[in-house]
């Protein structure tokens, strides 16, 4: 191996005990593979096991916590107890590849496909659409319901528990229910959940105190508990980076694992909030990192560009589209192979890269999504 990537594969050992080999995490992307009763396929859990024996940890797809949080066609579930045997076959997929298995868990609120929740009533903090044409617009959650829900974010964490994962990731990311209820976009309520930024909060941080709780009364080890955000949105109104710090700063202060930045683009700047031309991930990194490990991710394919990333002090690097082009980007990295690393997909390897056909499709068919070779 070439000395100068040593930094990727220092293990680290994190709050709640578990030990992870190297500084690289599989990023969680959807994949569209699952059965239309929420169990896995067998051709997603080739797809995960084909990539779990590199990177020091893997997180799964988002799995919806609540029948009516399903967030996507082909979505994996997690909201009954039937669903562990098929929950657990991902979780060994992975761990016996030799990386930590972390089950990321949503509610998708608003964002929510009608056709795939009941009666198509699709939820969320307030009743306000999404933005674009044609978006529905979702029912506003009652307080009862509030409640059930991070009831239900608990339930599926015993539930991970019990298939034999190695953590949890909360995905308070991307649009969906947990960043709704923190945003000024979407949640205009006028109770305990909403209003100033402080109530905008309290289902985000009663999420992560819910789960803490499963964790500490289910857990026979160490369990890991983190939390993906975004750091802005491009409404207005919206989230600005001035709230996201406010985020991070309440988040840091839980003893969480690890938080996870959700970034196209690594080095992206602010919007608005901030005085500050650093990229996003330097500003959370300093305010949070000594309090919290930081995973910084995106559009990061060689190893040069990830050795760059690691070197502004973030301990961990995920990889999402990068580990579907190149399955063996870590072992390349430490067998001294880096010239070797495929950067761009072909369009003729899907089997040999053990592509999920759903997920090939939306790969081959969505411009700009994947570099490609042509």
């Amino acid at each position: 191996m070439n000395s100068k990537y040593a930094p990727f594969f220092e293990p680290f050992t994190f709050s709640s005990g578990v030990e992870v080999k190297n500084r690289i995490v599989m990023a969680p992307m959807t994949n569209f593979s699952s059965n239309s009763d929420g169990t896995v396929t067998d051709a997603e859990v080739k797809y995960y096991a084909r990539r779990s024996s590199g990177a020091g940890m893997v997180i799964t797809a988002c799995t919806y916590v609540t029948a009516n949080g399903k967030g996507f066609h082909g979505e994996f579930g997690g909201d009954r107890d039937e669903l562990i045997p098929s929950l657990k076959q991902v979780a060994n997929a992975i761990k016996e590849q030799g990386a930590k298995a972390v089950l990321q868990i949503f509610h998708g609120g608003r964002q929510c496909p009608p056709e795939l929740v009941k009666n198509g009533e699709i939820v969320s903090a307030s009743a306000i659409p999404a933005e674009g044409d044609g978006k529905p617009v979702p029912r506003e959650l009652t307080d009862q319901e509030i409640e059930s829900i991070i009831h239900d974010f608990g339930e599926t964490t015993r539930r991970a528990i019990e298939a034999g994962y190695d953590g949890v990731e909360l995905h308070g990311a991307n649009g969906y229910l947990i960043q709704q209820f923190f945003s000024p976009h979407s949640n205009i309520r006028e109770d305990r959940w909403g209003g100033s930024i402080e109530k905008r909060l309290s289902f985000p941080l009663a999420v992560v105190d819910e789960v803490k709780k499963v964790a500490a009364e289910h857990a026979r080890g160490p369990f890991m508990i983190g939390y993906r955000f975004s750091p802005e949105e491009p409404e207005t109104p919206g989230i600005t980076m001035a709230e996201t710090l406010v985020l991070i700063d309440a988040l840091a202060d839980k003893n969480l694992d690890y938080l996870h930045v959700s970034l196209q683009e690594f080095w992206s700047k602010p919007r608005r909030g901030v005085e500050d031309s650093r990229a996003r991930i330097e500003i959370i990194h300093e305010r949070v990192g000594d309090k919290v490990p930081v995973i910084g991710v995106g559009s990061l394919y060689t190893a040069d560009e990830a050795l760059k990333a690691i070197q502004t002090g973030v301990p961990f690097i995920a990889l999402g589209r990068e580990l579907i082009i190149d399955p063996d980007w870590v072992q390349k990295v430490s067998e001294g192979r880096e010239a070797e690393i495929v950067t761009k997909i072909d369009k003729n390897k899907q089997q040999e890269l053990v592509v999920p056909d759903p997920l090939w499709q939306a790969i081959i068919h969505t411009p700009g999504w994947f570099p490609m070779n042509e």
